[in-house]
């Protein structure tokens, strides 16, 4: 059986969970990052991201009914996070949408489901049942340190060579700029709310578990995008 681990030791513990499983390393991230993508790319991006980050909100929902009232602090992150992509000064999904029409696609196309790949449907498939079915301390671990604390690292690299190969303007990525610092925030609200209420040796072992599944979902997704998308217009030059 396993022990339960100290604080220090289980923040490493998910830390190393997601090690070697980062989106940032798939290929799709590393050609933006390096500069090799076409406007065509990102909109298919684009209109993938949308499928998945835009029940972001739905999602949280979830895990907040899951949590019981006497942990207040998660409860009003999960509360903020959800106000933050849907009420704040504009919704996140609105940020994604300007910046795909600057790629060329339209807002219909991004909001019909029917072009997201199979692996993103997948990924919006499991963050749902993660949501409605995992006590909140795993599903915070999954969604908020599995995939939302990834986000960061991300588009530091991507923000970059938006600007300066693509040539997009500060609005059209304003996206990506916004991301880099909330989720930054909401990541390590995450670790927090794992580190003080998993508080059993299998809630911890579920929540590396699950943290651990995260990654690799999103590290998928991220590699499907370059399968569908990159890598046939290369073989076809």
């Amino acid at each position: 059986m396993p022990e339960l681990l100290s604080r220090d030791e289980f923040r490493q513990a998910l830390k190393d969970s997601i090690k070697g499983r980062k989106a940032k390393d798939a290929p799709f991230s590393r050609a933006w990052a390096e500069g090799l993508l076409k406007r065509e790319h990102f909109a298919r991006w684009a209109e993938n991201h949308y499928h998945y980050v835009g029940p972001f909100a739905d999602y949280l929902a979830y895990v907040y009914a899951n949590t019981p009232d006497r942990f207040t602090g998660a409860k009003d992150f999960l509360l903020q996070n959800m106000y933050e992509e849907e009420l704040a000064d504009i919704r996140h999904t609105d940020l994604l949408i300007r910046f795909a029409e600057a790629c060329g696609t339209t807002r219909g196309r991004i909001e019909d489901p029917a072009n997201m790949n199979p692996v993103t449907r997948g990924l919006q498939s499991w963050c749902y049942a993660v949501a409605m079915r995992e006590h909140f301390v795993v599903a915070t671990a999954a969604l908020v340190i599995g995939l939302e604390s990834q986000v960061p690292s991300i588009y530091r690299k991507q923000i970059v060579p938006l600007r300066e190969v693509y040539g997009f303007t500060e609005d059209e990525i304003e996206f990506f700029d916004l991301h880099i610092t909330s989720d930054e925030v909401h990541g390590e609200r995450g670790y927090q709310i794992v580190l003080d209420h998993a508080d059993t040796p299998e809630l911890q072992q579920r929540c590396l578990l699950l943290c651990r599944w995260g990654a690799e979902m999103r590290f998928s997704y991220t590699d499907a995008l370059y399968s569908h998308y990159v890598k046939p217009d290369l073989a076809a030059t």
